[in-house]
């Protein structure tokens, strides 16, 4: 038997960064490591197709360790997955302070208000191309197919005043067409224009940021449950 056929393995989905009733957001395919041992991890993404799919330990003194996979590679850190397994992690009363990622330990944060932080080094973020433009209507119309590698957050104020920003993330090297939301891209950008945001992204997922001048960033979201899939 292959190791698909012996090991049939139960994915819980989540959206991450959903608008405030909770619609849109960014999937998220979540798998206990204990349930896995013996499926390679990245083929299981590849085959649940998200933009990214962790693999949790089961919480130790309310700490987990996590691994972050998109369909095609491993991520030493990613912001939407640590959101998201952080609010599954608490949904089934295993609420955790530490998530620990390759780049290193993150801190959590839930609040009354239903929104997840985590804070992290900005230098945890990948590499970007940041393409500013003018008129955020414009970002309407870009197609995916202009980006043929790396990875592109194209964005635009829809008021500067208040940090407030409209963005599209691509990352064709990931194997990711478009991005609904992209936490690791929003960190960039918060630390790259050195000011807290309000992000709307893609069609129309919500994420927050907060800067502090020593080089932390902290990024929020709110989360919902989505339905499982058996890979």
């Amino acid at each position: 038997m292959s190791q698909w056929e012996s090991d049939g393995a139960q994915v819980e989905v989540v959206r991450v960064f959903t608008d405030v009733t909770g619609k849109l957001g960014n999937p998220l395919g979540i798998v206990r490591a204990a349930a896995v041992t013996d499926v390679d991890h990245q083929l299981l993404a590849a085959r649940v197709g998200h933009s990214e799919t962790v693999v949790v330990d089961d919480p130790v003194s309310g700490r987990a360790r996590m691994r972050i996979y998109t369909p095609t590679r491993e991520l030493p850190f990613a912001g939407h997955p640590t959101v998201g397994a952080a609010w599954w992690l608490a949904d089934r009363g295993q609420p955790v302070k530490i998530i620990d990622v390759q780049a290193g330990p993150v801190e959590i944060q839930m609040l009354d208000d239903g929104l997840i932080w985590i804070r992290v080094r900005a230098e945890w973020a990948p590499e970007f191309t940041f393409d500013e433009f003018s008129d955020a209507a414009f970002l309407d119309t870009v197609d995916p197919r202009h980006f043929t590698d790396g990875q592109h957050y194209v964005w635009a104020w829809t008021n500067e005043a208040r940090g407030a920003v409209h963005a599209r993330m691509f990352a064709p090297a990931l194997g990711i067409a478009e991005d609904e939301a992209t936490g690791a891209a929003a960190i960039a950008l918060t630390a790259q224009l050195r000011r807290s945001l309000i992000i709307t992204q893609g069609a129309g997922s919500q994420l927050f940021t907060e800067w502090d001048s020593d080089g932390w960033v902290r990024l929020g979201g709110r989360v919902v449950a989505d339905h499982p899939v058996l890979i």
